[in-house]
């Protein structure tokens, strides 16, 4: 047998006897060959284990059929984020059902590198997560190749952004603990500078104040983490827990599960019973939200959706389609568990101050 690897297409053509140019009609399925010497390449093919070069393949078809991911974030975790994560495997899902490879790199310094090394691998396209610095829209747009935004934030009227809609979720998460009974509300917020945790902690206190809940009558307080993990959640909660118990709050919310995960810890363990005593809520839906116990009220994000359409919307905008909207916006649900709801018929269960 022969294991030589990478056989060349004159190689290929020499043993099915034939030219270059009809071996090379063969492989791609462009022009005509009749079905003899179609049935010599295919054998010759076979006979050499033949792989077209993906040089050759991208000169002739124009397209490398390779999409560079980066992943803009300056803290771990990263790819293991809960979010990002789930992204990031619907992008790889539906990028191999589609016929593209992936590039995936990190970029914990905003800089200009990870482009172009995405660059120098010769991609079709760019989907750039989480928030990035005008300067790597700008130095991408110079190459004038197609890319989006997934889960970040711009004022440029060109760039294609994909985004869950955060502001609205915050919303209905201070709707659902308001329909719970609750008047005093302890909020746990994630970074202010990203997006996600800024415009859902709008919308919560957005709400809460167009029902009459306002921080000035001691009905919300808001604590800030410069981060959003289990451990900032869980050590915010024992800072503030004096605080939190003589404020008499009744519903803890977080802007992502992971804070109100550590949080909610550290009260179990003070004896407090959820939700009996506290009500407490987080936001992304993750898995182990619902592994928990008592399992955690969110809301959820379509992170499959979000990463879905991110390469079917980039597939179009390398095909050089126009017509693409600017923004789109993805909308959440309450996922109603038990840390807000005790009782079987899906009613809230809690003992909000009124």
């Amino acid at each position: 047998m022969d294991n030589k690897l990478n056989h060349s297409l004159r190689e290929l053509a020499q043993l099915a006897g034939v030219s270059k140019s009809t071996a090379s009609r063969v492989i791609s399925g462009n022009g005509y060959a009749s079905p003899e010497v179609r049935d010599r390449v295919l054998k010759a093919v076979e006979q050499l284990r033949y792989k077209p070069s993906a040089v050759a393949r991208a000169m002739v078809a124009k397209r490398t059929y390779n999409i560079g991911v980066i992943v803009f974030r300056d803290r771990l975790p990263i790819v293991s984020h809960t979010l990002y994560g789930r992204i990031i495997d619907e992008i790889l899902m539906s990028a191999e059902e589609m016929g593209y490879s992936i590039f995936l790199k990190t970029d914990r310094e905003m800089s200009l590198r990870s482009t172009d090394y995405m660059l120098e691998q010769r991609v079709d396209g760019l989907i750039l997560v989480s928030r990035l610095q005008k300067n790597v829209i700008d130095y991408v747009k110079n190459f004038n190749i197609p890319y989006l935004m997934v889960n970040g934030s711009t004022e440029d009227p060109d760039v294609v952004h994909l985004v869950s809609n955060d502001e609205a979720g915050g919303e209905r998460a201070a709707q659902h603990l308001y329909d719970c009974g609750h008047r005093k509300f302890f909020i746990i917020a994630g970074p202010g500078e990203h997006r996600s945790h800024s415009l859902r902690l709008k919308g919560f206190r957005k709400r809460l104040e167009s029902l009459g809940v306002s921080s000035e009558q001691d009905g919300f307080t808001v604590v800030e983490s410069s981060e959003s993990s289990f451990d900032s959640g869980r050590k915010l909660m024992e800072e503030h827990y004096v605080a939190f118990r003589e404020g008499r709050y009744s519903a803890l919310f977080s802007t992502n599960d992971m804070l109100a995960l550590g949080a909610m810890k550290v009260l179990m363990e003070r004896g407090v019973r959820v939700p009996e005593e506290v009500s407490v809520m987080g936001y992304d839906n993750t898995e182990v939200a619902g592994m928990y116990h008592p399992s955690l009220t969110t809301v959820s994000v379509d992170a499959s959706g979000i990463g879905r359409d991110a390469v079917s919307i980039l597939d179009r905008l390398i095909s050089g389609e126009g017509s693409v909207p600017r923004l789109i916006e993805y909308e959440s649900e309450v996922i109603v568990r038990q840390s807000t709801n005790g009782r079987e018929d899906g009613t809230c269960l809690g003992t909000g101050n009124t």
